[in-house]
């Protein structure tokens, strides 16, 4: 697909992922050597990820060219030397800019990566994921453990090297730019290490005789850890338990204690208290409801899934789930009672 040479930077012809799709891309990165443990990272990748760090989110084009850079690491003893040797010069010798290079610090010390802590002493492995196997007959798992990572802080010095004033001001904007939040991330293997700027410096040389070419030193710490892959470990996990038990030869049988039967007919006493002259009651079986007597009672009605049955009835049919309503009318003021027994059919 062709892309217009004009666009604005705000608009993103390829739409970026997110939710879903994204964590499922962050997964694909993770597993492109088809494991599920993280990529192992050494000083030597943390230099690689600096320098595509410079090469790509430090880009900045002069004339319509890409500002060349330097795609080694230089360190400060060798840096002499290769100011006598390095490519970028005419048939004078003379230094020919523009171009970038990344000096790096020897000395690395413990590092401050805010996401590690004093956790684990002593190197111990720890618990990172749960993969399910089959053999083609039992399932189980694989239990994948890795050391906690070593924080380290590296010191980089991006130098760029440029005859004009104009193009100092567009890569320094690029840098501010990317660092306008403090700090910036490079992705080295599937993880985002931090990168912070901590100092912008001059470093230009002033000589009558030559022409004169700026030397712009930006100083940058990258908060990075190293992971060894040596350190890794799966083992098997329990893919099958058997529980066993223990018990005496000799058993000897308890008592059962004697239940009474189920009664077929049982008391049902209807309680009507002071200022109640109604009672519902649903039964959850068939029986003939017998009235043996009344107390405080003067007549009393009686209604079956609000059907009106009676007055007075000493025998009521009940079917199973029916709604059984009395109505009393007392003879005084105050409690007043039903007895009845219900037969089971």
């Amino acid at each position: 697909m062709a892309l217009p040479k004009k666009i604005k930077k705000t608009l993103d012809l390829i739409p970026n992922k997110t939710g879903l799709a994204r964590r499922e891309q962050l997964l694909e990165d993770i597993q492109k050597d088809g494991t599920y443990l993280p990529k192992g990272i050494g000083h030597a990748d943390l230099d690689r990820g600096m320098l595509d760090f410079v090469k790509n989110d430090l880009k900045t084009f002069m004339d319509g060219k890409v500002i060349p850079t330097v795609d080694i690491i230089i360190t400060t003893q060798n840096w002499a030397q290769f100011t006598e040797t390095w490519n970028f010069q005419d048939l004078d010798k003379n230094v020919k800019p523009p171009f970038v290079s990344t000096v790096r610090q020897p000395e690395v010390p413990y590092g401050t990566n805010p996401s590690l802590q004093y956790t684990i002493p002593n190197r111990k492995q720890f618990y990172y994921a749960k993969v399910p196997t089959w053999d083609g007959q039992r399932k189980g798992v694989d239990v994948y453990k890795i050391p906690q990572p070593i924080p380290v802080d590296i010191t980089y010095n991006v130098k760029l090297f440029v005859n004009r004033m104009r193009s100092l001001n567009e890569f320094n904007k690029n840098v501010l730019q990317n660092f306008a939040s403090r700090q910036a991330y490079t992705n080295i293997k599937g993880h985002y290490i931090p990168i912070i700027l901590n100092n912008i410096s001059d470093e230009s040389v002033l000589d009558i005789d030559r022409r004169k070419y700026y030397i712009q030193n930006y100083e940058f710490t990258m908060l990075g850890f190293l992971m060894d892959e040596d350190e890794f470990e799966v083992s098997p996990g329990i893919s099958r338990t058997l529980t066993m038990i223990e018990v005496p030869q000799l058993n000897k049988a308890r008592k059962v204690n004697p239940q009474p039967e189920n009664p077929n007919e049982f008391p049902v006493d209807l309680l009507f208290v002071d200022g109640n002259n109604e009672l519902s009651e649903i039964f959850r079986y068939t029986a003939d409801l017998i009235v043996e007597k009344d107390d405080n009672v003067e007549t009393y009605s009686v209604y079956i899934n609000n059907n009106y049955v009676g007055d007075k009835l000493t025998k009521i049919q009940i079917n199973t789930n029916d709604l059984v309503r009395f109505v009393v009318t007392k003879d005084s003021p105050g409690e007043s009672k039903i007895y009845t027994t219900a037969k089971l059919l």
